[in-house]
């Protein structure tokens, strides 16, 4: 049975979609079948991984208004062991027209639920809000993974997020747990970014990973080359965190 992980903070510029496709390609690396679903209706976890986001025949939107079924959304083999359901911006209407909807926070689940089986991991990107497309991945997922920003006012906001996890797992998907906390574009020559991290971890209970993600200009590059870094610039910095980030949420997962 898949691991199913939402990516999710609402503030934008996290690195949530640096993070959902250089792990779900890392974890592939390491010989696991994933699926990555793109929840965001900017599509950038679709078009890093090397699609174009406006020329898919069906999309996550298709889905979420039963328009199509999930077999006829995924993408196959994207990359070696890695599957794809794209997004593009038709999905920013889809809130709007699910209004009166029933059960429209499971419309993910319940098509997530057919195809589950057939992945080790699921691999959710949220948007950079906490709308009706972030509580349908937060009912799917088992856990929460929240990237956060070394940076001054990456505290803000975060008591929101744990109050909406801790809402959904109370109202809709007891069995949701926060996967834990990864620091992105950490720069080692700033004072500020080794503050930022004692600061969450004094004012965080959760679980952190060791991997701390920097910030590395190569993988700034390579969404616009439609590859995730590990295939981009396997020797780069960001290639040997995400491979160390996906190595933790794999032994992670044995003691969740």
């Amino acid at each position: 049975m898949g691991r199913i992980i939402a990516v999710a903070n609402q503030k934008g510029g996290v690195g949530k979609s640096t993070t959902s496709i250089n792990l779900a390609s890392c974890l592939a690396a390491e010989g696991k079948h994933v699926l990555t679903i793109d929840m965001d209706p900017q599509g950038n976890t679709t078009s890093g991984l090397g699609l174009d986001k406006n020329n898919q025949k069906y999309t996550v939107y298709d889905l979420l208004l039963g328009e199509a079924s999930i077999n006829e959304c995924i993408v196959r083999e994207v990359f070696d062991n890695l599957d794809v359901l794209p997004s593009n911006v038709d999905l920013s209407g889809s809130e709007i027209e699910l209004i009166g909807v029933e059960r429209k926070e499971y419309i993910l689940k319940e098509n997530v639920r057919q195809v589950k089986d057939d992945y080790d991991y699921i691999i959710i990107d949220c948007p950079p809000s906490l709308s009706m497309l972030t509580i349908n991945a937060m009912t799917t997922a088992n856990t929460i993974l929240v990237p956060i920003q070394c940076e001054y006012y990456a505290l803000e906001g975060l008591s929101q997020l744990i109050y909406t996890i801790s809402l959904v797992k109370e109202r809709l998907n007891p069995e949701l747990e926060i996967e834990g906390v990864v620091f992105t574009m950490y720069d080692a020559r700033t004072n500020l970014s080794l503050q930022v991290v004692e600061n969450v971890k004094g004012y965080l209970k959760q679980n952190i990973y060791k991997t701390i993600i920097p910030r590395n200009v190569r993988l700034a590059e390579a969404p616009s080359h439609g590859l995730p870094i590990n295939i981009y610039d396997p020797k780069s910095a960001g290639a040997e965190a995400y491979r160390a980030l996906a190595e933790e949420v794999i032994a992670n997962g044995d003691r969740i």
